[in-house]
C-alpha cells in the first residue's frame, strides 16, 4: 500500500525543486498538447482525461513554462492513481516535453520554453484479485462485496475493505486497531493483484475525559452534552461519528472536529477532544416572489443560533402575500424556539407560536396555535415528533361565521436513506403523521392521517438518469367536513402536488346554506401521485419530465362527492453547489380547474 504514495512524494519533491531551483521564465503559448489513450476502455480514457493536471492547466489558461514543467512531473502520479482506481497496473505513461521525457530532465535542466506537450498512455490490462485476505476480523465486520477474488482489483477497494476491518475493531472498543503488516503483490504476467493485511487490534477502550475547545460563546457543559459521550462507557467509534453530528444538527457551529488522545489514560480510558468553530450568532433573511394568480409575496425571517450559550435557535419568521391584488393580503408570523439535548443527547425540545390571517373569496380564516414538541433521533435515518398543540381558528365562509378550538397531540415518524436531500439519485424517503384532536364547542374530535412516501432509482454508472416517484395519502377520521379544523383538511393544486394546476385548485364543494349555491372547501381524503423522469445531459445541465395527478373526496376514498386533476411538464435543473435551480413548466391534462400553464422556480428536486 505504501508504493501507491511513491508517485505522491515525487511529486512533492520535483515541484519544490522545481520553484527553489528552476529559472523563472517568461510566459510562453503552448502550441499543442496531445492526449493519447491505447487501451479498450472509453471510460478509463474519460476518468484519465479528468485526472490530468496538464489537461486542467490547459483549459485555465495556465501556459506559463515553469508551471507546465511542474504539472508535467506531477501528471505521471495523478494519472497513476487514477488507473490505480480503475484496477490497472501494467500501464506506461509517458509524458512528452518537446519530445524529452519530463520525469528524465533534471529541475536545473528545465525548459526555458515549452511548445508541445504530449502524454501517452498504455493501460495494459485490468487486473482481478488472486487473494483478498484481511485478518484478523472483528464479529460482525462486512467487507465490500467487491473485495473477493476474481473481482476487479482496483485500488479504492482495497483500501475501503482495510477501514471496513479497522472500523469493525473500532466500533467494539478497539479504539486503536491498525494495520502492523501488508503484502499487496501485482503479478504482471497474470494480471491479478494479491492482498494481505494484517490488523492489530490493540486493547479494548473506553471513553475518558472530554476536552472542549474553540468556543466563544457556547458553554463548554452543554457542548459535552450535545456530545452525549459519556466517561467509561465502551469507546465506539460509531458514537464518535453520533456525537459529531450532534453537534452540527443544533447550526451553532461552522465546523466541528473530534479528535481522540494520542495516549491511552491508565488503566483504559481514552480521552477525546472537542474542537468547535461557531457561526455567527444571527442571520437575517428576506425573499421576494412575484406571480400572476398571488401577486407579490415578501417573506423574512430573524434566526439567533445561540439564544444563552446553550445551542437554543430562536426564530421569528413572517410572510405577506396577495400584495397588488386588490384584495386584502393574506400574513403569517411564527416564533420558534429549539433546545438541543433535552432530556437525552438525541431529544430536541421545540416551543412554537403561530398566528396569521388568510381572505380567499368564499373563506376568511383568522388563526392561531402553540405547540411544545419532542423530536428524537433514532439515529442518522430515523427520526420521529410527538407534541401537544392547541389551536384556534375564526373562519367565516357563505355558511356563517364558525370559531374551531381544538387540542391535538400529533406524532411524526420519518426514515429517510435518500443519497442526498436536495438531488436524490437513490434511496427512499418516509413520512408519516397521526394527529387526534379533541375539538371544543362546534369543533368535532378525530383523527388526521398524513403518509407522504417517496422513491429513487438511479440508472448507469453515474446514474445520470433517475426515476423519481411520490405518493401522498391523506384522511380526517371522525369528524363531519364541516366539524373538523379547516387547517386540517386537503388540496390539491400547485408544486406541492399537482403542477399544472393552480395552487389549492382543488377541493370539495359545498352546499351553501341558503341553497343558493356552492362554495369550495378542503376534502376530508386525499390521493396523490407523482412520477418524473430525471436526466443529468452534463455536470451542470440537466432535464426533467413528470406527470402529476391527484383527487380530493369529502366522505370517503372515490366516493360520489369527490373530483381529481392531473399536469404533465417539462423542467430544467441547474446544478449548484447547494443544490439544483428548478425550473419547471406544466400544463393542465386532466380535471377542470385550470386551463393556463403555471411555472415553478425553486432550489432543490420538486421532491
Amino acid at each position: 500500500m505504501q508504493s501507491f504514495l511513491r508517485p505522491f512524494i515525487r511529486k512533492a519533491v520535483y515541484s519544490a525543486l522545481v520553484i527553489l531551483l528552476g529559472s523563472v521564465s517568461p510566459a510562453a503559448a503552448l502550441d499543442r498538447l496531445d492526449f493519447q489513450v491505447t487501451g479498450d476502455s472509453d471510460a478509463l480514457e474519460k476518468k484519465l482525461r479528468a485526472a490530468s493536471i496538464l489537461l486542467n492547466s490547459q483549459a485555465q489558461g495556465n501556459t506559463e513554462t515553469q508551471d507546465l514543467f511542474a504539472d508535467a512531473l506531477a501528471e505521471y502520479g495523478s494519472l497513476l492513481n487514477a488507473l490505480y482506481a480503475a484496477g490497472y497496473y501494467s500501464a506506461v505513461i509517458h509524458v512528452l516535453l518537446d519530445g524529452r521525457e519530463a520525469a528524465g530532465i533534471a529541475p536545473l535542466d528545465a525548459p526555458g520554453r515549452i511548445d508541445h506537450v504530449q502524454v501517452e498512455i498504455i493501460t495494459g490490462p485490468a487486473f482481478t484479485f488472486s487473494r483478498t485476505k484481511i485478518a484478523p476480523l472483528a464479529r460482525r465486520t462486512r467487507l465490500p462485496e467487491e473485495f473477493a477474488v476474481g473481482k476487479s482489483a482496483k485500488s479504492g477497494v482495497v483500501v475501503a475493505a482495510t477501514e471496513a476491518a479497522i472500523d469493525g475493531w473500532r466500533n467494539q472498543g478497539f479504539a486503536k486497531a491498525a494495520v502492523s503488516a501488508q503484502d499487496v503483490v501485482a503479478d504482471h504476467d497474470t494480471a491479478q493483484l494479491g492482498v494481505d493485511v494484517t490488523i492489530q487490534s490493540g486493547p479494548r477502550l473506553r471513553f475518558g475525559a472530554v476536552v472542549v475547545t474553540g468556543t466563544d460563546r457556547m458553554r463548554d457543559n452543554r457542548v459535552r452534552k450535545i456530545a452525549g459521550l459519556r466517561e467509561g462507557e465502551v469507546y465506539s467509534a460509531q458514537e464518535v461519528d453520533r456525537a459529531a453530528a450532534r453537534l452540527r444538527r443544533t447550526g451553532v457551529f461552522r465546523s466541528v472536529t473530534l479528535a481522540e488522545d494520542d495516549a491511552i489514560t491508565a488503566p483504559d480510558l481514552l480521552g477525546m477532544t472537542i474542537n468547535v468553530a461557531e457561526e455567527k450568532p444571527r442571520r437575517l433573511s428576506f425573499g421576494l416572489e412575484v406571480a400572476t394568480d398571488t401577486g407579490i409575496t415578501v417573506t423574512g425571517g430573524w434566526l439567533h443560533r445561540n439564544l444563552s450559550g446553550g445551542g437554543e435557535r430562536f426564530s421569528i419568521t413572517g410572510g405577506i402575500t396577495d400584495i397588488g391584488t386588490g384584495s386584502d393580503p393574506d400574513w403569517t408570523l411564527g416564533l420558534q424556539l429549539q433546545r438541543p439535548a433535552t432530556f437525552t443527547p438525541d431529544t430536541t425540545l421545540l416551543l412554537g407560536i403561530d398566528v396569521g390571517q388568510s381572505r380567499e373569496p368564499d373563506l376568511t380564516l383568522d388563526n392561531f396555535s402553540i405547540s411544545t414538541t419532542l423530536e428524537h433521533y433514532f439515529n442518522e435515518k430515523l427520526s420521529a415528533e410527538l407534541g401537544l398543540a392547541y389551536a384556534f381558528a375564526k373562519v367565516t365562509d357563505p355558511n356563517g361565521t364558525f370559531t374551531y378550538r381544538s387540542l391535538a397531540l400529533p406524532f411524526d415518524i420519518s426514515w429517510d436513506n435518500r443519497s442526498s436531500k436536495t438531488d436524490p439519485r437513490g434511496g427512499v424517503y418516509f413520512f408519516g403523521q397521526a394527529k387526534p384532536f379533541v375539538g371544543f364547542g362546534f369543533t368535532d374530535n378525530g383523527l388526521r392521517l398524513k403518509l407522504d412516501a417517496r422513491g429513487y432509482k438511479g440508472f448507469g454508472t453515474d446514474k445520470r438518469f433517475v426515476l423519481a416517484g411520490r405518493v401522498q395519502i391523506g384522511a380526517v377520521l371522525g369528524a363531519s367536513l364541516l366539524g373538523a379544523p379547516r387547517d386540517d383538511l386537503f388540496f390539491s393544486g400547485g408544486g406541492g402536488t399537482v403542477r399544472g394546476q393552480p395552487y389549492q385548485s382543488l377541493g370539495v364543494d359545498v352546499l351553501r346554506s341558503d341553497l343558493s349555491g356552492t362554495f369550495q372547501t378542503g376534502g376530508a381524503y386525499l390521493l396523490a401521485a407523482s412520477l418524473e423522469a430525471r436526466n443529468q445531459i452534463n455536470d451542470k445541465l440537466g432535464v426533467v419530465g413528470f406527470v402529476d395527478i391527484a383527487r380530493v373526496d369529502s366522505t370517503a376514498f372515490f366516493s360520489d362527492v369527490g373530483n381529481w386533476h392531473s399536469g404533465v411538464g417539462l423542467g430544467v435543473r441547474y446544478a449548484t453547489a447547494v443544490g439544483p435551480i428548478r425550473l419547471d413548466v406544466a400544463a393542465p391534462v386532466g380535471g377542470t380547474t385550470g386551463s393556463k400553464l403555471q411555472i415553478y422556480v425553486g432550489l432543490g428536486q420538486a421532491f
